[in-house]
């Protein structure tokens, strides 16, 4: 279990870069694309210095892999990284709209000890630790026990056809949020089916399996974290009554995706 110093500690910085973040939300920023469909703010770098500052504080021997900081494989040696992304859910940052959120993950040998998720916007501060269980503006959180598959509620603006036995539910842009909202019984199922990026989910990991939640990648294989490619393909948060039927439904798209490439 992570230390209560430390994980206090981390959630007071998480908590005032949501603060800042807040704050300039609305106002008028420089925005441009760091590739095509991946928009970046200066709100981001801003956040990303003062999270590496503050954090880098607490464990000066500590890795840091963040979306926004060029990697450094040096981070591998490390016994603990910190892996950040200072504004999960930019776009919807830089549209006005509230589903965005500061993730904080402490890892250690590969695995999640402590997140922090606070999206102020919303009025929402999520924690967990590796064995504490996860809370929600400091109420305990607990996954659902849908055990049936068909009427699953998922974050999404739009179901496909293949998928229209399912129940579609509010979507954040935040992948972060969406698999929160798993952890918090708003909503059943989560899946991607995509190389994302372990800063995106590291600390919505922790919280959704500290909340009872099942997770994976799309193929349902575990998550680890700090590694040389610090990526995975897809990732399903489920409840763990439907998670079995959920890698079976996405198995044949996820296995064309990987053999198409994309």
């Amino acid at each position: 279990m992570a230390d209560p110093r430390l994980a206090d500690a981390v959630a007071d910085i998480t908590r005032e870069a949501g603060a800042l973040a807040l704050a300039r939300w609305g106002s008028d920023f420089a925005r441009w694309e760091k590739t095509p469909g991946s928009p970046v703010c200066e709100v981001d770098l801003d956040l990303d210095a003062m999270l590496r500052a503050r954090l880098m504080a607490l464990l000066p021997d500590a890795g840091w892999l963040s979306e926004e900081t060029a990697d450094n494989p040096d981070r591998l040696a490390c016994d603990r990284v910190w892996v950040v992304d200072p504004i999960d859910g930019t776009r919807d940052y830089i549209r006005g709209r509230p589903g965005w959120a500061v993730s904080v993950a402490l890892i250690e040998h590969g695995r999640v000890l402590f997140a922090a998720l606070d999206a102020p916007a919303r009025n929402e501060a999520w924690r967990a630790s590796a064995g504490g269980g996860a809370t929600l503006n400091g109420i305990a959180i607990h996954a659902g026990d849908r055990a049936i598959f068909p009427g699953a509620r998922v974050p999404t603006e739009a179901l496909p056809k293949a998928d229209r036995d399912l129940v579609a539910v509010e979507k954040p842009n935040s992948i972060a949020l969406r698999m929160a909202m798993v952890a918090d019984d708003r909503a059943d199922l989560v899946a991607t089916l995509r190389w994302g990026n372990e800063w995106d989910i590291a600390a919505a990991a922790l919280i959704a399996a500290e909340a009872g939640a099942a997770i994976s990648d799309a193929f349902g294989a575990p998550l680890t974290f700090n590694k040389p490619d610090p990526r995975a393909f897809g990732v399903i948060v489920s409840t763990p009554g439907i998670h079995a039927a959920a890698v079976e439904r996405l198995h044949d798209r996820a296995t064309a995706i990987i053999a198409e490439g994309r």
